[in-house]
C-alpha cells in the first residue's frame, strides 16, 4: 500500500484554464510529463525550470500515474 499526498499540485480555475499546475505556478503538470517523455531527466526539468523542486516532479508523475484514482488537489491523497 502506498500512500502520498499530493499537495505540491494545484488546480486553480483562474490560471492555465484549471489545469493541474506546481504549487501554484503556471507550470502545469502536462509540461512536466511531455518533458520527460521527450527523454529529459528530472535534473534536467528542474535545471531549466529553476523555480521546480525534485519533488514537483516526483508529484506531477505519481498524479498523473494515479489517474482517476486521484482525488482533486487539495483533498489530501490516500492511494492504495
Amino acid at each position: 500500500m502506498a500512500t502520498s499526498n499530493l499537495d505540491r499540485i494545484t488546480v486553480d480555475p483562474r490560471q492555465c484554464d484549471g489545469k493541474p499546475c506546481i504549487r501554484g505556478l503556471r507550470i502545469p503538470v502536462h509540461l512536466i510529463l511531455r518533458l520527460l517523455a521527450n527523454g529529459k531527466t528530472p535534473t534536467e526539468v528542474v535545471a531549466t525550470y529553476p523555480e521546480l523542486e525534485p519533488a514537483d516532479i516526483e508529484q506531477a508523475v505519481a498524479y498523473v500515474a494515479f489517474g482517476d484514482r486521484c482525488p482533486p488537489p487539495g483533498h489530501g491523497t490516500r492511494m492504495d
